[in-house]
């Protein structure tokens, strides 16, 4: 099912979706480790075609512990995705990473 998009993107908690995608469409993949945390939107983003997949499922419902990663990289690997963005939220427990730090 290779498709010609080549950026995914996997939103962590408070990112699940994508809203300046336009033209989009949902789409289910199986994978050999199962299913993914949630289908898969795909759209235009600034004249490229994108995937977003929501990592917790689209209403936060899967845990960290329970998330098949494996099935979440296969699903966009089958599209064709080459490079992932993955955004999260994290805390940390050390003085010198303050709120807002990129690390």
């Amino acid at each position: 099912m290779t498709t010609d998009i080549t950026l995914g993107f996997i939103g962590g908690s408070g990112l699940y979706g994508m809203s300046d995608l336009v033209e989009k469409e949902e789409i289910e993949v199986d994978t050999p480790f199962g299913k993914p945390s949630s289908t898969i939107m795909t759209g235009m983003l600034n004249e490229q075609k994108v995937a977003f997949l929501a990592r917790h499922g689209k209403n936060h419902t899967i845990s960290p512990s329970e998330i098949n990663y494996r099935a979440n990289i296969y699903a966009l690997k089958t599209l064709g995705v080459q490079r992932i963005v993955s955004i999260s939220a994290v805390g940390s427990l050390q003085d010198h990473l303050a709120p807002g730090n990129i690390v």
